[in-house]
């Protein structure tokens, strides 16, 4: 049975595939066209498979309102409502052209979450070659089925939702057509805590959903990423800027370049290292089995002597009979003289006592 897997331009993604490495471009961009274009540069330089944009205008996600349900209380974007954080954060609509026109030519994959129809038909225009839904939107149903119907790879992420609320958005994505499926662990906090990530939760959606399923990282380093890495997960998506001290509405949880080129590396070392069941010699043992323990004699003997306690011992290196014959050797006698300080072998002993 083939394990699941995806192709996104090409790159097949699985748990057999080194890990599919995401730079989320969200806000760092910070209203200014050369930053997001510079962040597309540094991000193919930490080796990233792709860079994700989010697309969506303030007025196609939420209402020009400051009623107290639209406005923000705690967190990093406390006392805003929800029209002034997109205002600021969104990605100009005229920008994604020249954005994927940049992407393309520096040969790194670009892509984007739609959180609505129009986001879906404008990033159609541009031949994405895969989707991405958010968290938030998990829950929008015909989004997901809008997106699907494009026929292309669809990623969904997890964060806030319940298994029943999972459930649904595949069944909705696959319902309306998609064919290339994957599903992401995550926790919506900005940042948020290791501890609130139960990673153990991914070899569960593994198994529970069949699906290549990977993690959207929120945390303020790489360790949790990295550690999905062993528990399964084939894609790895984290927040990327070019400052952390920037001041953009999401800076501040977002790895800067030095750190993504880190989690990239890090994260292929812990797949390599996963490897296989195997109880085999590896290749970089080969030169060190000489020095395991063995049975050397330590006093002369002539022919006829009889093998006894204070005439062998276990030492390194290991050109001599392996230590498990110590005690079937005792007693027996030698067939020819032999010195101190060399191996025992089973040529030099009598076969009988």
């Amino acid at each position: 049975m083939s394990l699941p897997h995806i192709t996104i331009a090409g790159r097949r993604i699985a748990a057999d595939a080194p890990p599919y490495i995401i730079a989320e471009l969200s806000a760092n961009h910070n209203g200014k066209l050369e930053t997001a274009l510079q962040i597309i540069e540094e991000a193919k330089k930490a080796g990233a498979d792709a860079v994700k944009l989010q697309t969506y205008r303030p007025d196609t996600i939420t209402l020009d309102c400051d009623s107290e349900e639209f406005r923000i209380k705690g967190g990093l974007w406390d006392g805003r409502t929800l029209y002034e954080l997109y205002e600021e954060a969104h990605m100009p609509w005229e920008w994604h052209q020249p954005l994927f026109e940049h992407a393309r030519k520096l040969g790194i994959t670009i892509f984007s979450s739609p959180f609505d129809n129009t986001a879906v038909d404008l990033l159609e225009d541009l031949n994405a070659p895969a989707y991405k839904i958010a968290s938030f939107e998990a829950v929008d149903l015909p989004l997901i089925e809008y997106v699907a119907r494009t026929g292309k790879p669809m990623i969904i992420s997890t964060g806030m939702a319940d298994a029943k609320e999972i459930q649904e958005a595949i069944d909705a994505a696959k319902g309306a057509g998609c064919k290339e499926l994957a599903i992401l662990q995550c926790v919506s906090g900005y940042p948020a805590p290791a501890e609130d990530y139960n990673l153990r939760t991914i070899p569960d959606m593994i198994e529970r959903f069949g699906l290549v399923t990977g993690l959207s990282d929120h945390t303020l380093d790489n360790t949790t990423a990295i550690t999905s890495v062993a528990l399964g997960a084939s894609l790895i998506e984290k927040h990327f800027t070019l400052d952390r001290n920037g001041g953009g509405p999401d800076d501040s949880f977002s790895l800067e370049s030095k750190e993504l080129e880190a989690l990239c590396r890090d994260s292929k070392t812990a797949w390599q290292a996963l490897g296989k069941v195997d109880y085999g010699r590896k290749s970089s043992e080969q030169g060190n089995v000489q020095f395991r323990r063995s049975l050397y004699f330590v006093k002369d003997l002539k022919a006829g002597d009889i093998i006894t306690e204070d005439a062998v011992r276990s030492v390194r290196p290991g050109y001599g009979l392996a230590p498990k014959y110590l005690q079937s050797i005792m007693g027996k006698r030698v067939k020819v003289d032999v010195s101190a300080y060399t191996p025992s072998s089973l040529d030099v002993l009598s076969e009988q006592k």
